[in-house]
């Protein structure tokens, strides 16, 4: 039930309640003090900063994906590379930084097993100690240093998905660990932070109210198809009828918006009844269709950003090494085998659709986040998304000139639009310090850092 007097402001923290249900409402107006709407400050306060980090495998081909201005003032060209013309529409929003390395995920005496140590080093900077047993080590993610700083202040810390399983146990690589190529969040440095694969059960871990449902009680609700909405439909109108016009009309447009993932999540689960195949390939509720698979999380994302369920997001488009074919692309070869293209002009155009192909759902991620409405602004001015791979090229394996580009204005304190080349190799830890700092956490070093890249 919600408790809102009309005489104070609404919590942040508001819930729409109902049997098993808990939905996180977005920013109001209404959250502001009264006193502010009696002088005609209506402003909104300052905006949390959001952090999201998006994992791709198997590297790129750089020449596609490299931008052809240098400098750290360098405006991004008007015509984008290949692989970034996704992002035209949202260049000024886009800062691509070349000339990271990751030195820790080179084999450093190891031997093979680069996508293990890929993955493992995306976010942690660490080499992670090569073994198949239970005495995986490796370092704590970027990712979970921020949430540790700034995660208590929301329902979830931090939330990790990714579109293929997060294995902890076996060989993945040449020697290494299937936690390593799986996994790119680390809690500890024994510890993985195993991501969500299924859009259901991450519907129903945002939106659902903890324990209040027995696993049976759940099934039976689904087995209905009734909206989790319905359920907080009489609070939701309690709320509405207290609310102004504007408020009114943002909250119908968040619920009508999870509404719709809702129901693109029940398509995935009566495709997964009803194709026979899909029940030999996918779990229940894992869409067939792949991009759908890594929008569906991403947009899920999005609603915990604009609810402020978290601050601190992680997403794998896949595990490193993923031998996936796209065949609905033109790129019938399985991704890994196509990145080892010996340079075979046919091997090199399949990388670069599949390229393509995952730059195009990180630019719905981010359109999403330009789109909505936060504060005094939009969930993308508040927030900091980085995207790329641990491999540049797949064919060699390199980890330095790593395909890393940042999207967001990180509450105004990244200057985008531009193609930023730092010294060739700096450590991405660099860049890391650099995302600390705007977490509020000031920390000397991080990883194999040298240094901090300048943003501003």
């Amino acid at each position: 039930m919600i408790h809102f007097a009309t005489r104070t402001p609404l919590s942040r923290r508001t819930f729409l309640r109902g049997a098993g249900v808990a939905v996180a409402v977005p920013w109001l107006e209404a959250m502001l003090p009264r006193a502010a709407f009696a002088r005609g400050l209506v402003s909104a306060p300052a905006a949390p900063l959001r952090f999201a980090f998006c994992f791709v495998p198997n590297g790129k081909w750089m020449e596609s994906w490299t931008p052809a201005t240098d400098g750290a003032s360098a405006p991004l060209p008007d015509a984008l590379p290949p692989t970034l013309l996704p992002l035209a529409a949202l260049r000024d929003r886009l800062l691509v930084v070349s000339g990271l390395a990751h030195r820790n995920a080179e084999a450093l005496g190891d031997g093979p097993g680069d996508h293990a140590r890929s993955a493992a080093c995306f976010l942690t900077g660490a080499h992670p100690k090569k073994t198949e047993g239970a005495e995986i080590r490796n370092g704590v993610s970027l990712d979970q240093r921020i949430a540790a700083a700034i995660g208590a202040a929301t329902r979830f810390p931090s939330l990790e998905v990714g579109c293929a399983p997060p294995l902890v146990s076996g060989g993945c690589d040449s020697g290494y660990s299937c936690a390593y190529s799986c996994n790119i969040s680390w809690q500890s440095e024994t510890t993985p932070q195993l991501k969500e694969t299924n859009p259901r059960a991450f519907f129903e871990r945002l939106f659902g109210a903890g324990d209040d449902l027995s696993p049976e009680q759940r099934a039976r609700r689904l087995a209905r198809r009734k909206s989790l909405l319905d359920y907080a439909a009489a609070d939701a109108r309690r709320l509405s009828v207290q609310l102004g016009a504007v408020d009114r009309r943002r909250l119908d447009e968040y619920l009508t918006g999870i509404r719709e993932l809702e129901v693109r999540i029940e398509k995935a689960e009566r495709a997964a009844t009803t194709e026979p195949a899909a029940q030999l390939t996918r779990p229940a509720g894992v869409p067939g269709d792949h991009g759908e698979h890594i929008r569906l999380l991403a947009d899920l994302l999005a609603v915990a950003f604009q609810a402020d369920l978290t601050r601190v997001a992680t997403h794998m488009f896949a595990n490193d090494g993923d031998n996936r074919s796209f065949p609905e692309i033109g790129a019938p070869e399985g991704h890994h085998e196509a990145s080892h293209h010996g340079n075979d002009r046919r091997k090199i155009d399949f990388v670069e659709k599949i390229d393509r192909f995952h730059v195009e759902q990180w630019a719905a991620f981010v359109a999403r986040l330009a789109a909505t409405p936060d504060g005094d602004g939009t969930l993308l001015d508040h927030s900091l998304v980085l995207y790329g791979a641990g491999i540049s090229d797949g064919n060699r394996h390199n980890h330095d000139q790593l395909p890393l580009a940042l999207a967001g204005g990180g509450n105004g304190t990244v200057r985008s639009g531009r193609h930023l080349r730092v010294a060739d190799p700096t450590p991405a830890c660099n860049l890391f310090l650099s995302l600390l700092d705007r977490a509020g956490v000031r920390a000397a070093s991080f990883g194999d850092s040298t240094g901090r890249v300048d943003l501003g």
